[in-house]
């Protein structure tokens, strides 16, 4: 395979400026390309599907789109319109938006297999099946800080990705920011079958195992990855080498209890706590899972074990953290964590007043040297 000369970050084919609501996130090499017939073949026929919306019967408390897509559960789905937002799942490209009372329209743009099939797999990934009111009533019960923040970030909802898709975005993410995961997940998605393209935006079905095997350490390095290049392309071979294939063991262990699929995804190169506990949660129905970030350890030490405020993280408080998540919410604590994470987030701050800030970002500091990046994952 041809080696890629050039980083992520300069991919041509931006989305148009014209329209403010739409991300500016830059996409991956076009597969179109008459110089790489090994990625033309990938492309998919035009789809046959007319742009239809129809109505999901879910409401906006149950899923708002604006906090729950650009949230750090996926970094696939783009905003392609006031209170739209356009993905994949599986080989259906969906976009989805609020109608004017709030409830969810979708519009397949492209499906193999038909609307219904498209329609079942994407209420799945949505994780339907859960209903977040009641949720949100029994959290709120238990914990008054809860019940404070969500009237102001209803809708919430933790997604069922699939979980090859999700573990390569979390090992993209690991010590770096959304912009730059964005773009990295952007180069491997452009790797799969092109399925159309929305408001500028180039979607892509995610690359299956054996695509993804062929792409080396080098050219990821080549395009930006960095030390992750070394873990996703270790984590693809050890993957194809499990008996049945990688996917099926990757899905088998939704079956397990939560330490048992922690300590299977941490055999994987690349995969430690954090990365573990976003797979576990957003993609294999451990519900309970907490990924700890700084954002998580000052919500901890500050409302849930407020005895270990002031102390540095490490992995043996990391427990502790979690624990504290799982006594005072159950086996949904990841749910709840999930909210209480995006109330910490400084583009979901308008949405809540003030008062309810983190204390410590109440009054902000004076201003320091400009660092790396505010927005470390």
């Amino acid at each position: 395979m041809k080696k890629r000369s050039t980083p992520i970050s300069s991919s041509p084919s931006t989305p148009p400026t014209s329209s403010p609501q739409t991300l500016k996130i830059k996409q991956p090499i076009s597969q179109n390309s008459s110089k790489n017939p090994k990625r033309a073949l990938l492309t998919a026929p035009p789809s046959s599907i007319s742009p239809k919306w129809v109505p999901l019967n879910i409401s906006k408390s149950e899923l708002f789109l604006p906090l729950t897509f650009p949230t750090g559960q996926t970094f696939r789905w783009k905003q392609t319109g006031p209170l739209e937002f356009t993905g994949v799942v599986g080989s259906h490209l969906v976009s989805l938006k609020h109608l004017d009372n709030g409830d969810i329209a979708a519009c397949f743009h492209h499906s193999k297999d038909g609307v219904f099939d498209a329609k079942l797999a994407l209420l799945d990934f949505l994780n339907v099946g859960i209903c977040l009111g009641d949720l949100w009533e029994e959290f709120s019960g238990s914990d008054s800080r809860f019940a404070q923040l969500a009237p102001y970030l209803g809708g919430a909802r933790v997604l069922r990705q699939d979980p090859l898709e999700c573990l390569v975005q979390f090992i993209c993410s690991s010590n770096n920011n959304i912009k730059r995961i964005t773009q990295m997940v952007d180069f491997i998605s452009g790797l799969g079958v092109y399925l159309g393209t929305v408001e500028g935006f180039r979607f892509y079905e995610f690359p299956t195992l054996d695509r993804l095997s062929i792409v080396s350490e080098e050219e990821l390095r080549v395009a930006g990855f960095g030390y992750r290049a070394k873990y996703i392309t270790r984590t693809v071979d050890a993957l194809r080498a499990k008996p049945g294939g990688g996917v099926e063991w990757l899905a088998s262990l939704r079956d397990l209890d939560l330490q048992m699929a922690f300590d299977a995804l941490s055999t994987l190169p690349g995969v430690g706590p954090k990365v573990a506990a976003c797979v576990a949660l957003f993609s294999l129905d451990q519900h309970h899972a907490i990924p700890v970030d700084t954002h998580v350890w000052q919500i901890a030490t500050t409302y849930l074990i407020p005895e270990l405020a002031g102390t540095r993280l490490t992995p043996k408080l990391y427990g502790r953290v979690s624990e504290a998540f799982v006594c005072k919410y159950g086996k949904y604590a990841g749910w709840a964590q999930t909210l209480l994470f995006i109330a910490e987030l400084p583009s979901q701050k308008a949405l809540i007043p003030s008062i309810l800030w983190t204390t410590a970002e109440k009054k902000p500091s004076k201003p320091r040297k400009k660092k790396r990046s505010k927005n470390l994952i």
